[in-house]
């Protein structure tokens, strides 16, 4: 499933989400300059390799040891153009909603508060793994989170490829985000004990939403504005925190 649109507008201008997408930008065009063996170092400097948390010593990465930098950088590292684009796009759809009912600068907090969680659920269920793990997706699924507690009857249209055939349909964000999260954590699940092989940070993604929804009442203002909705899915009007 890919979301192409959500049905929520935005009430204030989201530079917390400009200064995100800014910033992710600016580190993959530097990505995209460096020479391979110079990214592949990079990547492993400023990315996480759990291994190098927990088991530095007698190997490799005692030369190197974990850093707090990395705990923060790796969010805004990304793998390739795709790894990118979905990521900032996804971004893009959910996150100004969330930024409405927190301000930027709660929100840049709530962002990376979420990152940093959805990293500890991945290196608890991967201590010894070598892979270097990167991307704002955990991030991410923090502020989808916040948006499944917030706006369930929102509409997502999403994109659902059938073999070659795109099937375009208007799901409610409820099911969207409730399948997406249950699709990481059976994954994550069934992923524990299997051989390393890479691929996609299922208990980061997992971590990063359960984040989200538990940190959201720390991090929303009560006279920020938000559009909310009743059960069917209707706008009816512009609420605050405050009048709940």
């Amino acid at each position: 499933m890919f979301p192409i649109r959500d049905s929520i507008p935005r009430i204030h201008t989201p530079w917390g989400v400009y200064i995100i997408i800014g910033l992710n930008l600016l580190v993959f065009l530097l990505e995209l300059t460096l020479p391979h063996d110079a990214l592949v170092g990079f990547i492993h400097l400023y990315g996480v390799v759990p291994a190098r948390y927990f088991h530095a010593q007698g190997t490799i990465w005692e030369q190197y040891p974990g850093g707090i930098l990395s705990l923060f950088s790796y969010m805004f590292l990304h793998g390739g153009w795709m790894h990118f684009i979905v990521n900032m796009w996804t971004l893009w759809i959910f996150a100004d909603n969330i930024e409405d009912v927190m301000g930027t600068v709660r929100f840049l907090l709530f962002y990376v508060l979420c990152g940093l969680c959805a990293l500890g659920l991945h290196m608890a269920f991967n201590q010894h793994s070598m892979m270097p793990v990167l991307g704002a997706s955990g991030a991410i699924a923090g502020v989808m989170g916040a948006y499944f507690m917030l706006y369930p009857h929102a509409k997502v249209l999403t994109l659902i490829p059938i073999i070659i055939i795109p099937l375009f349909l208007d799901l409610p964000a409820v099911l969207f985000l409730g399948l997406w999260f249950i699709i990481q954590l059976f994954s994550g699940i069934s992923s524990v004990g299997a051989a390393e092989t890479g691929g996609i940070a299922w208990w980061a993604h997992a971590g990063g939403f359960i984040a989200g929804i538990l940190l959201l009442p720390l991090f929303r203002q009560s006279k920020r504005c938000y559009f909310c909705y009743n059960s069917r899915g209707k706008r009816i009007g512009v609420a605050r925190w405050s009048d709940h």
